[in-house]
């Protein structure tokens, strides 16, 4: 059975950003490691790379130290639902630390560029309320928002 996994190309800090994501992830273990020298089209030169893989919450991962590339970009994110506004605090300050941004909806780009998703499961419930005005009070309230603040959301909902 085939088998899919994220994999990320970073510049040449794919081992720090991979080591990042183990400490942020408290289920986390790396996987293997791969070294070796690559071309560079149409020359004699080669460039050292390196292919990390490790697991975050079950989840496979590969990290590339690519050279330089296009950045990350929203095209793609990573997402993770948390149970409640502690998980998501966590999960929020430890991915901006350290240079990452704050974006709109419960986005952030951690500091290598990757962009992550982090939504609390209650927040889901709220906005897929059958009472389609609840519902739409709670999603007009999360569109203002960078980081999910249930609390927040939960007044929205309650017309408060």
């Amino acid at each position: 059975m085939a088998t899919i996994h994220p994999f990320l190309w970073f510049n040449l800090n794919a081992e720090e950003a991979r080591d990042f994501y183990l400490s942020v992830f408290r289920n986390g273990r790396v996987l293997g490691e791969i070294q070796f020298t690559d071309f560079v089209g149409g020359t004699n030169k080669t460039v050292p790379h390196a292919m990390f893989d490790f697991e975050l919450e079950g989840q496979r991962f590969t990290a590339l130290n690519a050279g330089s590339m296009p950045p990350f970009n929203e095209r793609i994110s990573l997402y993770i639902e948390t149970k409640d506004q502690a998980e998501t605090d966590y999960y929020w300050n430890a991915l901006t630390a350290g240079g990452g941004s704050e974006k709109p909806c419960g986005w952030l780009q951690d500091k290598f560029g990757v962009y992550w998703q982090v939504i609390p499961e209650p927040a889901l419930r709220l906005m897929s309320d059958p009472d389609r005005e609840k519902a739409d009070r709670a999603r007009q309230a999360m569109y203002g928002m960078s980081r999910i603040i249930l609390a927040d959301l939960e007044a929205a909902h309650a017309g408060r």
